[in-house]
């Protein structure tokens, strides 16, 4: 029988393939491919599926035999058992993994092989720093120099931050007295542009704390069970980086209600994150999770209930000092003259903090434009600023048209009291 009737059929390794592709972690099946191709001429292949082997089990003896062999039919030196006499039966035996334990593998020689590899498979051993090669690295962590004394106004918010979480904190005898734990979640939630993430940040330098922020992108994936992990992963490193504040913004997007989720591994993700608040095998203590969103009424029931995110707060566009201070912010690093922040304040009742920012933003070009044409600098003044306010509108007006239904219709316990004051107040009802 010639060479060629020895061949693989190319229609049994093209269906094999298939396989190892709908089955990428089938140790057995890959190895069957890894042969195949090997046996039908296809060296690369063969070191390809190995190395994918080897990614899964870093010593499975026949993923060495076949990138051994691979390397030996590219011309490179054979290994030592090769010249004992026995040739190719001993290699065929080799193969089939019943080889002598005190063979060649024990001499193959990695160092040289892994430049072949490059591009194809990770090394097998890394030279480096050990941080290099913590997992945890991948998530951000910073310590924030904000303080509550930078959030302009809003003495309400502050006030409930005070109980919620500073008050515990400076104070262990009271805490313990009254067997007040340091875990917590509390959920902010408002129009757009409010200055959410900035009130998360700031509570995190008030508790001199780590601020961990997660984001979405992190988080889900793909494929089946790896959006859990990702999540399990970044509540352990929040876990091992106390005093922390681990922050899950557009949590109706993480935490969605499962009652409308008709993918099953978005329910799961949910499902993960209820069990990460409830802490079932590990400690909290000294996690403060922070979440935001514009619609709480998207998140799941589930994620609202006591020991999870059981304390609600609304976070309003900026009232009269707020404004006022977000346009001081805006407006310090730029040539102004003749500025009443005052009035400018009056004028933008109803507008969120990025509304404001917008508008310094606009009449900042127009004084640059001027400026431009003039051949020199022309500082900003009331008359830009009123323009842009005239040009600008507030964005919120879509958020508190859903928020007055939801405030009419689907206040169930009175979560949505605060809610239903502030539009009483605004005269919205």
């Amino acid at each position: 029988m010639n060479d060629e009737s020895k061949q693989p059929d190319v229609s049994l390794i093209t269906s094999i393939r298939a396989a190892v592709q709908s089955q990428p972690d089938d140790v057995p099946l890959r190895l069957h491919l890894a042969q195949l191709l090997l046996e039908s001429g296809d060296t690369t292949g063969a070191v390809c599926e190995a190395a994918a082997v080897l990614q899964r089990e870093p010593t499975n003896n026949q993923a060495l035999l076949i990138i051994q062999t691979a390397s030996t039919a590219n011309g490179e030196a054979a290994p030592s058992a090769s010249s004992s006499g026995n040739g190719d039966s001993s290699a065929k035996e080799e193969l089939s993994g019943q080889a002598s334990p005190d063979d060649s593998r024990s001499r193959f020689d990695w160092s040289a092989y892994e430049d072949d590899m490059r591009g194809i498979a990770p090394p097998m051993y890394v030279d480096g720093d050990d941080d290099d090669l913590q997992p945890e690295e991948v998530f951000d962590r910073e310590r924030p120099r904000l303080r509550l004394s930078d959030v302009a106004g809003m003495q309400e918010v502050k006030d409930r931050l005070d109980a919620s979480f500073l008050a515990p904190l400076r104070h262990p005898d009271l805490r313990k007295a009254f067997a007040k734990s340091l875990r917590g979640g509390l959920l902010l939630y408002g129009p757009p542009g409010c200055g959410k993430t900035f009130i998360a940040r700031a509570l995190a330098g008030e508790l001199e704390a780590n601020f961990i922020p997660v984001r979405l992108n992190e988080v889900l994936d793909m494929w089946i069970g790896s959006s859990e992990r990702n999540l399990h992963k970044m509540f352990e490193y929040a876990r091992r980086s106390v005093p922390a504040v681990l922050f899950l913004d557009e949590v109706d997007a993480l935490g969605q209600r499962r009652s409308n989720l008709r993918n099953s591994v978005m329910r799961a993700t949910v499902n993960q994150l209820l069990n990460e608040l409830d802490d079932v095998s590990q400690s909290n203590d000294g996690v403060f999770v922070l979440a935001a969103t514009n619609m709480p009424w998207d998140v799941d029931p589930a994620l609202r209930r006591p020991g999870r995110l059981d304390r609600t707060m609304l976070v309003l566009p900026p009232d009269a000092p707020a404004r006022e201070g977000i346009l001081r912010f805006h407006l310090k690093d730029r040539p102004i003259a003749g500025i009443n922040l005052k009035k400018l304040s009056n004028l933008t009742d109803g507008y969120s903090a990025a509304d404001i920012a917008h508008i310094c933003e606009t009449a900042a070009e127009w004084a640059l434009v001027d400026s431009a044409r003039a051949g020199e600098v022309r500082f900003m003044n009331m008359g830009d600023l009123l323009r842009a306010i005239d040009e600008v509108k507030p964005s919120i007006g879509a958020w508190l048209e859903t928020a007055r239904n939801v405030a009419l219709f689907a206040n169930e316990g009175g979560q949505y009291d605060d809610l239903l004051k502030y539009l009483k107040k605004r005269k919205l009802l």
